[in-house]
């Protein structure tokens, strides 16, 4: 029995590097040879490294905070850690399970003439080991290596939305306050001409008419200036929630005018973008560790070998310890499926198509980003030039306001002109500082598109997870 015993593993074990399933190959993503819309040459603006693209102290502090104290990060690290924690549960299974097993039992048997006791304990080593045939336990390490990496990836993800939606909400900050001030400007000078006109029409020299239009336009602009005092508060509680903590008051640095981004923007080369971004890459992980499953599930379709040993002591109620009570055992179990209905069959092809499924995803993930990209570069040319011309159209807006008060005051034209013109200035001031706060913000949302602001958080991975590594084999 123990001559086959031998024999039996000697022939399977050399099956037992043999892997079932398909080896994953990457996906062939077609990318451009460049952009259809870049906007210069050179390294891609990714490259560079968050607190060098925001030079505002202010927004530094925030992007700090946020990456210390969100949520959201928090999440992703404890993902990470789970994912590690798995992994070391899958590799158990490459190594054999060993175990200390303690029996012991007492019988008495009472008859008519005697009464005879009898006591026996064993204490034994037991170790058991599936060889691996097919490869069923080598896919499944295979596909939890993957999802570690894949968590990791995506916490590189929330880590590069964060950054951009910390600087993006900072901008819409400054904007409000440059609006605020713009208001609170064009109010003081709405009293003063109402103040001027009231006065005037006391005395018959302009009509009550013009009073009243004055009225309007500075309850308007007061209207004006508690909406931007109401989405300055929810700014700010916005920029709280993104850095951890309770709504409260936003530090604030340069002003939007003041904030300074670089001149030329390059994308860099498209096929960068794919060993860049992490979500192309964390979709790249999941499909990876998909393929492996399914061999995982065609080694079901296959015997499987288990080997086992024990090792031990017994003794009798005399407490002899002979040659006769050390034993050893070993063993092998082989284990095939013959009937189950075509359940294992399904199986596989339930992986394969979820592999599909995953595939799918990883394509649109990559078509998604090339179309980010695309759509910051457009937005980061198009809303600079809109810039330029709502500054044009704020020096020609004052220039006819001049004019026209000249002559108001030369009685050559009627209050209703002044009004028109100050509320064209007005308007033309708020749309400047929007159109100079939606240029930042389309080089943010560049800069995020192309993966930008990550590298950083490297060791951050590895010393909120460093603690949950895998234990090694030999530990409980």
């Amino acid at each position: 029995m123990k001559a086959m015993c031998f024999v039996m593993i000697g022939v399977v074990l050399p099956l037992a590097a043999c892997k079932r399933g398909p080896d994953f190959v990457p996906p062939e993503t077609p990318a451009p040879t460049a952009f259809r819309n870049d906007l210069a040459a050179g390294e891609s603006v990714a490259n560079v490294s968050w607190w060098d693209l925001y030079e505002d102290p202010a927004l530094q502090d925030l992007i700090r905070s946020g990456l210390q104290n969100n949520r959201s990060v928090r999440e992703a690290l404890s993902k990470i850690a789970e994912s590690r924690a798995n992994l070391g549960m899958v590799r158990a299974d490459l190594y054999p399970s060993v175990n200390l097993i303690g029996l012991g039992t007492f019988q008495e048997t009472l008859r008519v003439d005697s009464v005879s006791a009898f006591d026996n304990a064993r204490i034994m080593f037991s170790a058991s080991y599936e060889v691996d045939l097919w490869g069923r336990v080598a896919r499944s390490n295979e596909a939890a290596l993957q999802g570690l990496l894949a968590t990791e990836e995506a916490f590189r993800t929330v880590t590069i939305s964060l950054v951009a939606d910390i600087a993006g909400a900072y901008l819409v900050l400054r904007d409000l306050d440059a609006r605020m001030e713009i208001a609170e400007a064009t109010l003081e000078t709405r009293r003063v001409g109402l103040e001027l006109l009231s006065s005037r029409a006391e005395g018959g020299l302009v009509p009550q008419v013009d009073v009243a239009r004055a009225e309007i336009e500075l309850a308007d602009t007061e209207a004006t200036i508690q909406a931007l005092i109401r989405a300055r508060s929810q700014t700010e509680n916005v920029l709280s929630l993104l850095v951890g903590r309770l709504p409260s008051d936003v530090a604030r640095g340069a002003s939007l005018t003041d904030q300074t981004f670089p001149p030329a923007v390059p994308a860099g080369l498209p096929s960068e973008l794919l060993q860049r971004r992490p979500d192309i890459l964390a979709a790249e992980r999941r499909l990876h560790a998909q393929t492996a499953i399914i061999g995982v599930a065609e080694a079901a379709r296959f015997p499987s070998l288990s080997l086992t040993a024990a090792f031990g002591v017994k003794s009798t109620s005399l407490g002899e310890t002979t040659d006769g009570n050390i034993f050893v055992n070993l063993g092998a179990n082989l284990l095939g499926p013959i009937f189950n209905a075509g359940r294992n069959k399904r199986r596989v092809e339930v992986e394969r198509a979820r592999t599909e499924q995953l595939l799918n995803q990883y394509e649109q993930i990559v078509l998604n980003a090339f179309r980010e990209v695309e759509d910051a570069l457009v937005g980061v040319e198009t809303y600079r030039l809109e810039s330029e011309a709502r500054v044009r159209q704020v020096d020609a807006a004052s220039g006819a306001l001049e004019v026209a008060e000249a002559r108001y005051e030369g009685g050559l034209t009627g209050y209703t002109e002044v009004l028109d013109l100050q509320r064209s200035l007005f308007g033309s001031q708020l749309q400047a500082t929007e159109a100079l706060q939606l240029h930042h913000s389309s080089i943010v949302q560049l800069y995020m598109a192309l993966g930008g602001g990550w590298s950083v958080e490297e060791d951050a991975v590895e010393g909120a997870v460093g603690a949950n590594a895998t234990t090694p084999p030999n530990q409980p």
